[in-house]
């Protein structure tokens, strides 16, 4: 874990990264067209990239430095660029079959940050943290996790459920890289290749669904039961 007593400059520029992260979520949550899915999780990868970099320099873990290039490169470049392609065979640029509107999935979103607040405060205080930058990455981590959740609840292009599970993993991510920021390098990378499978698989199911459904909608899926 990082130190729990960092100077106000050093825990401000974690906060800034890790809050930073959230709202790029939030940015997420509450559009509907596809291309702007990418961007914003192109964008919280780097500032997740961010984090592993600062963690490793405040913590004094050299590994994390190659875990933050991997990060920035693997899942702020690769990853949305293969989602991009995926798009740019899509006859639909945008959310179509919505279970809930954007303000309500904001709404949502805001409680659930008020939610993980709570928890990492009784978390902290079992534990003994304080209200130190642990309390800020519980936070951040529970949040990020349960929209990531909503975003796959609630989204119906594949698409979107896609970005919506990488969300999920990137709240795993980031409260790994700020609450054990030792964790060996090899678990990272079993982790990143992970990611490149699950794109992988998903723009396969992608392609199946466009030419067989006429579809990238994920309720098409109902027609494979049976």
């Amino acid at each position: 874990m990082l130190p729990r007593h960092l100077d106000p400059l050093d825990s401000s520029l974690f906060s800034l990264l890790a809050i930073a992260s959230l709202l790029l979520t939030f940015v997420m949550l509450g559009s509907r067209w596809l291309n702007q899915y990418l961007y914003a999780f192109a964008a919280e990868s780097w500032a997740i990239a961010g984090v592993s970099a600062a963690a490793g320099y405040f913590g004094h873990y050299p590994e994390l430095y190659v875990i933050a290039a991997l990060t920035a490169a693997f899942r702020g470049l690769v990853l949305p660029w293969l989602l991009w392609r995926a798009i740019g065979r899509l006859p639909v640029d945008r959310e179509i079959h919505d279970i809930l509107q954007p303000a309500s999935a904001l709404v949502i979103g805001a409680f659930f940050v008020m939610f993980a607040l709570a928890v990492s405060y009784r978390i902290a205080g079992a534990l003994h943290l304080g209200a130190t930058i642990a309390t800020l990455a519980l936070t951040v981590m529970l949040a990020t996790m349960l929209i990531g959740f909503l975003m796959l609840a609630v989204r119906r292009e594949a698409v979107g459920q896609v970005v919506g599970l990488l969300v999920l993993e990137n709240g795993i991510f980031l409260g790994s890289q700020m609450l054990v920021p030792g964790m060996p390098l090899l678990i990272e990378l079993v982790v990143l290749f992970d990611l490149l499978v699950l794109i992988a698989c998903f723009g396969v199911l992608i392609a199946y669904l466009h030419a067989h459904a006429g579809s990238t909608s994920a309720r098409e899926l109902r027609r494979l039961v049976g």
